[in-house]
């Protein structure tokens, strides 16, 4: 699951993301603009600023809450939620921050990538040994210039259009503008060409394939597990 969240209107953010629980999933928060304050049941506490990830591993069960720490301006970012394995979904909550000072990044005279997963020429996030093998850019390609990169043939990729328009591909089909989900058949060589200045996602990574029932913000392989993680969350034996 992709999720956008961002306005310029403080009234739309400020009430934020009040304390609420996740079990079995990764979330991977990445603010392009705007600050916000995380806190968690692990006594984890962090401020996320401009161009910052948080990538969270909810494992077993984790309670947070993620509330602004501004109250005028432009808050502007997505969440990705990474489905976990039947064998990891209880194991112990984990994390990974990165500053955006410390992302590694590509950068020539046709584009500029931001890597928070993956590799891309000498760039490469700081995520290793993941199960899913995830692929997670941030791309600006300038006016007439085209990206390429050769994905994994086992993957499922999406590529999530921020601003700009562009071109996937050298078959005929239709405009792609601003603000639009574009879901990639498999293949290897992924070639995407900018009709003008455009910013874009790309997520790419290698599918689970295991049962999955969702019950609000609990991703598990069965329904009795989502019942569980509801009876645990409301008889206090939710965080392991």
């Amino acid at each position: 699951m992709l999720d956008e969240f961002g306005s310029k209107n403080k009234d739309d953010y400020i009430g934020g993301f009040p304390p609420h629980p996740h079990r079995g999933i990764e979330t991977v928060t990445y603010m392009l603009e705007g600050e916000f304050e995380h806190k968690d049941s692990t006594g984890a506490k962090g401020k996320m600023t401009s161009g910052d990830v948080q990538w969270m591993k909810t494992g077993s069960g984790i309670i947070h809450s993620e509330m602004p720490v501004m109250t005028n301006g432009r808050l502007h970012g997505f969440q990705l939620w990474i489905n976990m394995p039947a064998k990891l979904k209880m194991s112990k909550p984990d994390y990974i921050y990165i500053d955006s000072d410390k992302m590694q990044i590509h950068k020539d005279d046709d584009k500029k990538i931001k890597v928070i997963a993956g590799k891309f020429e000498n760039a490469e996030g700081p995520v290793k040994g993941h199960n899913v093998e995830p692929i997670y850019f941030d791309v600006e390609l300038k006016k007439d210039k085209e990206f390429k990169f050769k994905l994994p043939s086992t993957h499922n990729t999406f590529i999530y259009l921020i601003n700009g328009e562009i071109k996937i591909g050298e078959q005929t089909h239709d405009n792609i503008k601003d603000s639009t989900l574009i879901l990639l058949t498999k293949g290897e060589e992924l070639q995407v060409s900018a009709l003008t200045k455009s910013k874009f996602l790309l997520v790419s990574g290698n599918p689970i394939k295991e049962k999955i029932a969702r019950g609000g913000p609990f991703v598990m392989n069965t329904k009795s597990e989502i019942l569980e993680a509801v009876n645990d969350y409301h008889n206090g034996t939710f965080v392991k």
